[in-house]
């Protein structure tokens, strides 16, 4: 979540005038993130969320509302969208599509505990269970072929031995993606469940946030995305212990095959490269904005050489 486009007050009484959430109270920015604008907003009888959707067209987004929506009805907790008086998710503030949710209790945690984590398990296990009977589907728009358009947009800036690893990395993912991923379990994904889109009261989840990145893809990139993050810290150093409460906590709700176990190492390793591709093109072409917040894309190259030399297991032996 970032500023990109300053919002008045002005815009904001006009919004909420299509909706039946009362007058407005307060508002302020929200800077953590990358992708979308972001407001508090408060009114006289509640707190939410707006985003502005920077780089998404009203084509892709009644997925994402549909998606929110269906998962509120089964009982998961995240971010749900607020309908309008018209019945419909989507607004324009500022010539930009826009959305209100509900905004939700309790706080993201940059350094979470192992009940956290075990909490989460859970949580990700009743989403990919809940997901089934969702029948919208929308592609991966940060797929492998994005990632090779990508490396070709930093040829420019990238050193040779930067340039060496995306190619060698992008040519082993094309590979599996023929064989190792062949069969795995396919269906409707978060993509982009980081610390800052999980939200905690005590060690219990109350929120999952920003589904902007959902997609069809394998469930167990989802989990690799998890793991590259929560079972990480800060100076890159893994935390075992918070790993094996998580995958143990969603194995009991989903049972893992044999095919996602074999395919545990590459997907890791997936999932360093996705979110280091696209690190790299925030950090070498920046999008404008009020107030932007751009991720160093180090620590995920760092992540992907490890992984690349010796990958946590999926599972250890207790």
């Amino acid at each position: 979540m970032s500023v990109y486009t300053r919002v008045t007050e002005d815009d904001l009484r006009r919004l909420l005038a299509d909706y039946s959430i009362g007058e407005l109270e307060d508002f302020r920015g929200i800077t953590a993130g990358i992708t979308n604008t972001n407001y508090f907003v408060d009114t006289s009888t509640g707190r939410w969320v707006l985003t502005l959707f920077e780089q998404m067209d009203n084509g892709s987004l009644p997925f994402f509302m549909q998606l929110m929506d269906h998962l509120a009805g089964h009982g998961v907790p995240g971010a749900h969208p607020v309908a309008r008086n018209d019945g419909g998710f989507l607004s324009r503030v500022q010539n930009r599509p826009a959305a209100l949710v509900y905004r939700l209790a309790g706080a993201s945690i940059e350094t979470p505990s192992t009940g956290q984590c075990a909490s989460l398990g859970g949580v990700v296990a009743e989403m990919h269970r809940a997901v089934r009977s969702f029948r919208e589907a929308q592609p991966n728009p940060r797929d492998l072929a994005w990632i090779a358009q990508a490396r070709d947009r930093l040829a420019e800036r990238l050193d040779a031995d930067t340039a060496a690893l995306l190619d060698d990395e992008i040519a082993f993912q094309r590979e599996r993606a023929c064989t190792t991923y062949r069969g795995l379990p396919e269906a409707v994904i978060h993509a982009d469940m980081f610390r800052d889109n999980v939200l905690f009261e005590d060690d219990r989840v109350s929120g999952v946030i920003d589904f902007y990145y959902a997609c069809h893809d394998y469930l167990l990139f989802d989990l690799a995305v998890i793991c590259n993050d929560w079972a990480f810290d800060d100076d890159g150093d893994y935390r075992s212990g918070h790993w094996q409460a998580f995958i143990r906590a969603y194995h009991r709700r989903r049972a893992l095959t044999d095919a996602e176990h074999g395919a545990w190492p590459a997907m890791l390793r997936a999932a360093a490269l996705r979110f280091w591709a696209s690190r790299l093109i925030d950090y070498h072409f920046p999008m404008d904005g009020d107030v932007t917040h751009i991720h160093d894309p180090g620590p995920f190259e760092r992540l992907l050489r490890a992984h690349r030399e010796a990958p946590p297991a999926l599972f250890e032996t207790p």
